[in-house]
């Protein structure tokens, strides 16, 4: 059975004194709607714990290139996102990110017809103002179709 998620941003006075790990997984929970881009790009945040984070999602059509495999940039976006909140989970109060770079490396072709995918994410490095991260791209079976890094800026809490 496949989940119902709520889609949005959530409001200040909802992540207002919330650590970055609270923030997610009150996402996970299904307290706070899941990033709107996941429902544009089908995959979502499922797992987070401290310095990790795990998305899984669904190859569609409307997400095939010319060569009738799953894009690229679909896999890439699912590393950036599952990295990104894999660095989030780590911030404090008022604390924010943004990614400097990310990066990718496919190891097999997504088809649409692959099934569920399945993105794990941690933290390599955390630094005062820079977050390294890894990611891992996965079929249902386990099998590694691509992985990739992702470089974080960490935005000081306002004063």
């Amino acid at each position: 059975m496949t989940k119902v998620y709520a889609y949005g941003i959530a409001r200040p006075d909802q992540v207002s004194g919330l650590t970055g790990r609270e923030m997610l997984q009150a996402i996970v929970d299904g307290r706070l709607p899941q990033a709107p881009i996941s429902q544009t790009l089908g995959f979502w945040l499922v797992e987070v714990g401290e310095g990790q984070a795990v998305f899984e999602g669904e190859p569609a059509p409307a997400l095939l290139n010319p060569m009738g495999t799953i894009h690229g940039g679909w896999a890439l976006t699912l590393i950036d996102s599952a990295a990104a909140c894999a660095g989030h989970s780590l911030l404090g109060v008022g604390q924010g990110y943004t990614t400097i770079e990310t990066r990718g490396n496919f190891s097999r072709p997504i088809l649409r017809n692959s099934g569920r995918v399945r993105c794990e994410a941690r933290v390599i490095n955390a630094g005062r103002q820079v977050i390294t991260c890894d990611a891992r791209v996965l079929d249902r079976d386990g099998r590694l179709l691509g992985h990739g890094s992702s470089t974080l800026m960490v935005l000081a809490a306002p004063s």
